[in-house]
């Protein structure tokens, strides 16, 4: 069953925020109104069986990732409204219902209907639209059922599916500390190289570190390097949050103990090879590395990356290193920083060049103290829009008409997030 009416709770929220931006800052206010009411509308489908599936937008499949992102903000107003709060805690339950078919994969049917990428060579089913290996996707949830209890207090999300998902994600992330031992392997008969990967499907060679391989990027394209530092991160503080769930909800003192030494030894393997140096000699944060030596100065779109660490929970925006990362990432230094007419910011490999992202954009926006810079990014999101209200994928920064994906939820609610941001409005960590 999908909203056919913005909830009474959701409205007067939306009618707070127009309030607080006034009339200097009434534009803001009329796309914010139109992303937030658009992901119930458009992209939520509850189930009979008290789940929640969220389409990711214009492709018919949820996101591990996305679906989290799409949510996200609503918990603000989740804590004075039980029946959003079951909506999505309804989200986590389908999540895990989803991790526990496959913590390999990334994207899910709504139903078992065989839909999305078949014929790719791995352990396909008819439940899986994409089995692209990406540490974000079992980060995502557990952060879900995390932010779900700290915001509303509930915790029916932390249910048998919950529990068998988590040793899943577990036993994925040790099993990646040694990829060579792997079984997961990923090939798409394709032209585009970042849709597959080497080496037999199994990636570019790495050697233990500590850390744990992804195959892919939160982008959906492949790794050059195994080692994704900033899933990195965002895995040592989910595997935070699963430490104190099962010290303090979930007496569970094994997997206590399992969380802690994946959580030590990730953060030990990113101190000591996630670092590279930039132009100027300076320390900063590599985005990926194979244990080899080798490391990439650069930082993509899609979250996690390096930029926002300190939403995510690791580190603090004022961090000498962050900031040295940060500066190298938003200058010619990163590959994937575009400057143009309109926009300045960053893209990724999985659009044109000279295309920036709203969601880069707005993470920019949300990992500076300087309510200033807000305040342009706000402008330059509004300025580019395309004339819809809405965010897109990508847009080109001498020519915000020309865009991807007309109809983008994540896009939407990342821009939802720092206009509420802005207000000092956030949800609680």
């Amino acid at each position: 069953m999908a909203y056919k009416d913005i909830p009474k709770s959701v409205e007067n929220f939306m009618q707070t925020i127009t309030e607080k931006c006034g009339t200097e800052h009434a534009d803001w206010a009329e796309n914010f109104n139109a992303a937030f009411a658009n992901t119930l509308l458009t992209t939520v489908k509850r189930q009979a069986d008290g789940t929640t599936f969220l389409l990711t937008g214009d492709i018919p499949a949820m996101w591990l990732r996305d679906s989290t992102a799409q949510v996200r903000p609503y918990l603000v107003v989740a804590k004075e409204d039980e029946e959003l709060a079951a909506m999505i805690a309804g989200l986590v339950k389908k999540q895990f219902f989803y991790i526990n078919i496959d913590p390999y994969a990334n994207a899910f049917n709504e139903t078992a209907n065989h839909a999305g990428h078949q014929s790719d060579h791995t352990e396909m089913n008819d439940w899986i639209w994409e089995r692209k290996y990406e540490i974000d996707s079992l980060c995502y949830p557990v952060q879900l059922a995390y932010l779900v209890y700290k915001n509303t207090g509930r915790a029916d999300q932390f249910n048998a599916d919950f529990l068998e998902g988590v040793k899943k994600i577990l036993t994925v992330f040790e099993t990646e500390q040694d990829h060579n031992q792997s079984p997961y392997v990923f090939e798409r008969d394709t032209t585009r190289q970042e849709d597959t990967l080497i080496n037999d499907g199994r990636g570019a060679k790495v050697v233990p570190t500590g850390m744990t391989w992804s195959g892919f990027r939160p982008s959906d394209d492949a790794c050059q390097y195994g080692y994704l530092v900033p899933s990195n991160m965002f895995a040592v503080v989910i595997l935070g949050y699963l430490e104190e769930i099962f010290s303090q909800l979930i007496p569970d003192e094994e997997l206590v103990i399992r969380a802690r030494k994946l959580k030590e030894a990730i953060q030990a393997g990113i101190e000591k090879f996630g670092h590279t140096k930039n132009q100027a000699g300076e320390t900063i944060f590599a985005y990926e590395v194979d244990g080899q030596g080798n490391a990439t100065v650069m930082d993509d779109s899609n979250v996690p990356n390096l930029i926002s660490g300190p939403y995510l929970g690791y580190g603090q925006v004022d961090d000498e290193t962050y900031l040295a990362t940060r500066k190298t990432l938003l200058s010619p230094e990163n590959p994937y920083f575009y400057s143009g007419k309109f926009a300045s910011g960053i893209g990724s490999s999985h659009t044109p060049e000279n295309y920036v992202w709203p969601i880069a954009l707005a993470m920019e926006g949300m990992t500076t103290k300087d309510k200033n810079e807000k305040v342009r990014i706000l402008n330059q999101l509004v300025a580019t829009d395309g004339g819809t209200h809405l965010m897109h994928e990508g847009f080109d920064v001498n020519d915000p008409n020309q865009y991807t994906r007309e109809w983008f939820s994540w896009a939407n609610m990342m821009f939802c997030e720092l206009v509420m941001d802005y207000f000092d409005l956030r949800v609680e960590k």
